[in-house]
């Protein structure tokens, strides 16, 4: 699995956990969706994704994206 789609999969989850979070136990969890969704957005424009860095040290094959 490259970085591309580590990052990919690790938001999806982070924001379905988050929403189900934020609709079973309090809405101060949808924060967190809007964070992930920001970082993504941001990271679309500029490259800058924290957790493609940290996965690049620990090796993961980098993607077309993060190369």
């Amino acid at each position: 699995m490259t970085i591309d789609r580590f990052v990919m999969a690790f938001a999806g989850t982070v924001i379905l956990i988050s929403l189900l979070l934020g609709y079973y136990q309090t809405p101060y969890w949808l924060w967190l969706t809007a964070f992930v969704g920001f970082n993504l957005l941001q990271s679309a424009f500029t490259g800058f994704c924290p957790l493609a860095i940290i996965l690049k040290k620990f090796g993961v094959t980098p993607g077309q994206a993060f190369g």
